[in-house]
């Protein structure tokens, strides 16, 4: 699993039809638990994340599976929401 921050969302009225009803957000991974320097992904959320949330994300096969879109072409999925951490190693 990797950490990130949900920084935005994205609307979508043409995408795959295997992705209706799938609520996409756009979140930075996290290098250290207060900064995001890591890349961009987009990443179907399961859970409700809101912007500003520090999150779980799955991704690949697990992700799809989770998800529930075997056949969707999806890499990254929402699985949790972090409330806080109380480690101050890096997290990448």
């Amino acid at each position: 699993m990797l950490i990130g921050r949900v920084v935005n969302s994205i609307w979508s009225t043409r995408k795959d039809e295997s992705l209706v009803g799938a609520k996409l957000m756009i979140v930075q991974l996290l290098d250290t638990p207060e900064e995001g320097r890591g890349k961009i992904i987009v990443a179907v959320d399961m859970i409700g994340a809101g912007i500003g949330e520090r999150v779980l994300i799955t991704q690949g096969s697990s992700a799809r599976r989770t998800a529930g879109f075997e056949d969707a072409p999806i890499d990254s999925v929402i699985v949790g929401i972090i409330d806080e951490n109380q480690s101050e190693v890096s997290l990448r």
